[in-house]
């Protein structure tokens, strides 16, 4: 609790801030009755939420987040506005008090401008970040692109992949809107449809009311999948080790019963006709405190130099670490993991930002380097914040095409 002391100070201080902007454009007490309650409750919740173990497995307190972050998000802005008013008012009273002037004519006219400008503007993120928890959550996008490979077997020409990623099924709260999304998927009728990790938020049993609906995923050579940092049960306090590892061991039992086949640290052969590629997965391996179970050289113990591979890992800072010139001849990555930190702005072809880019060198989207491909999945569910801004829940379809000889 103590080192939560400072950030709820913090907060209190940025609180009273920015009520002064709110007292300086209305003097309804009414209003500053309902500022002031909705403050002190979204206090008590945040040090409920900091104090009690239940409270962080908690999908419901996601929601407490979003409300969180939609309430504190315009109040920093107030603040930030406030404040270099306040430091432009400074310079100006010392100049007129040297100067011998007075400045007390416009200073409180100005001061309701800023800070009706500012609640303007701090309006839109208020806005946004309750539109993503009311739809943009479920916004799902079929985000489509085609990779040539010179060494791409011919049989292989426009074979086609669905990835999806981070489920992260114990926040999800719209049985229709993830049938359809399930659905979706299917729609594309993929050669392959690849899951690249997080299944769930903690626990096994997250999966338990889902697993006939994500079972009803099918396409024609299968559905493979791979472990994310999240379905080892790391973030949650076990009684014994034996059974947290329990709890692993049904999460992998519960997505070989939907028919999916789950790879650790191994590769499959997938085969068209006398042709065939490799398909590589590999457990959890990430930079920056992730777990590192991934096991790159035991999974491409049966892939050869010669063939064509693609490899399903969860964390994209392995391909930065590990993967991109690894010696086997990895040509194609899938990961997810950054969840395109379901904030940011995207104008297709055009522009693309979040502040996740300042964590991941690779946090959306296709990527070259070597000649190989990374492409990261922005995610299918939502984590931590009940909802997405920007960045939208994804569905990759990747069609694989041989490059044509140059004339």
């Amino acid at each position: 609790m103590l080192r939560w002391i400072i950030p709820i100070v913090l907060y209190i201080l940025i609180d009273i801030y920015a009520f002064q902007a709110i007292k300086t454009i209305s003097k309804n007490q009414f209003i500053h009755g309902v500022y002031v309650l909705s403050s002190l409750v979204i206090l008590v919740l945040f040090m409920y939420a900091i104090t009690s173990p239940e409270a962080r497995t908690n999908p419901k307190m996601m929601y407490f987040f979003g409300v969180f972050l939609a309430l504190f998000a315009p109040k920093l802005i107030l603040v930030i506005a406030m404040f270099g008013e306040d430091v432009i008012r400074l310079f100006v009273g010392v100049f007129y008090k040297i100067s011998g002037g007075s400045e007390t004519s416009f200073m409180p006219s100005r001061r309701k401008f800023v800070s009706t400008l500012a609640l303007g503007i701090a309006a839109i993120p208020f806005a946004g970040l309750l539109y993503g928890m009311i739809k943009g959550k479920y916004n799902y996008k079929v985000l489509q692109y085609t990779l040539e490979f010179d060494d791409l077997p011919s049989s292989f020409d426009g074979y086609t992949l669905t990835q999806i990623s981070d489920i992260h099924s114990g926040s999800f709260d719209n049985p229709e809107k993830v049938k359809y999304a399930v659905d979706l998927v299917n729609k594309q009728q993929s050669d392959l449809i690849l899951f690249t990790g997080d299944l769930v938020n903690n626990v096994a049993q997250e999966m338990d009311i889902w697993k006939d609906t994500f079972a009803t995923l099918k396409a024609k050579d299968g559905v493979f999948s791979v472990l994310g940092n999240h379905d080892y049960g790391d973030y949650v306090s076990w009684e014994t080790p034996e059974k947290k590892q329990e709890n692993l061991k049904e999460l992998i039992a519960l997505q070989k019963d939907m028919g999916w086949d789950v790879l650790l640290n191994e590769s499959r052969t997938i085969k068209r006709e006398q042709q065939s590629i490799k398909l590589v997965g590999v457990e959890n391996w990430g930079e920056g405190g992730f777990k590192k179970a991934g096991d790159l050289d035991k999974a491409c113990q049966d892939v050869s130099v010669q063939d064509f591979t693609i490899l399903m890992s969860h964390d994209p800072s392995h391909w930065q670490s590990r993967v991109k010139q690894h010696p086997k001849n990895i040509h194609l990555t899938l990961s997810g993991h950054t969840h395109g930190m379901q904030f940011g702005i995207e104008i297709p072809g055009w522009f693309k930002w979040s502040p996740v880019k300042y964590r991941y060198q690779n946090w959306a989207g296709i990527y070259k380097e070597f000649g190989r491909y990374i492409n990261v999945n922005r995610g299918f569910g939502y984590l931590g914040y009940p909802g997405r801004v920007g960045i939208w829940p994804e569905v990759t379809v990747i069609t694989l095409k041989k490059k044509p000889k140059s004339a």
